[in-house]
């Protein structure tokens, strides 16, 4: 019986791996038999992908948050410093 030597897979492969367990539309074993990789394998670039996909989100919401802060700042200082959303704010708590 000779083994079968390893294989590297390309990081495409993996992510088209992870995305389509990501989607469940498939069990593991349909995807393991799809793919021909075994199950264990799937579930690693599963998690890695989500973790991945996790990270880029909360940069996403960082920039985000840091470009409407500094928005703010720049086009509404008044309100920037205030802390509101300009005049009708700083009018209300006067009233």
């Amino acid at each position: 019986m000779s083994r079968r030597s390893r294989r590297n897979h390309t990081a495409a492969f993996k992510a088209k791996v992870a995305l389509a367990a990501i989607k469940g539309e498939k069990t593991l074993a349909e995807l393991a038999e799809q793919f021909d990789i075994h199950p264990d394998q799937i579930t690693q670039w599963k998690s890695r992908g989500q973790e991945v996909g996790r990270r880029r989100v909360w940069t996403l919401m960082r920039k985000m948050a840091i470009e409407a802060i500094y928005s703010e700042r720049y086009l509404n200082p008044i309100a920037y410093l205030v802390g509101g959303a300009g005049f009708g704010i700083v009018a209300k708590r006067a009233a």
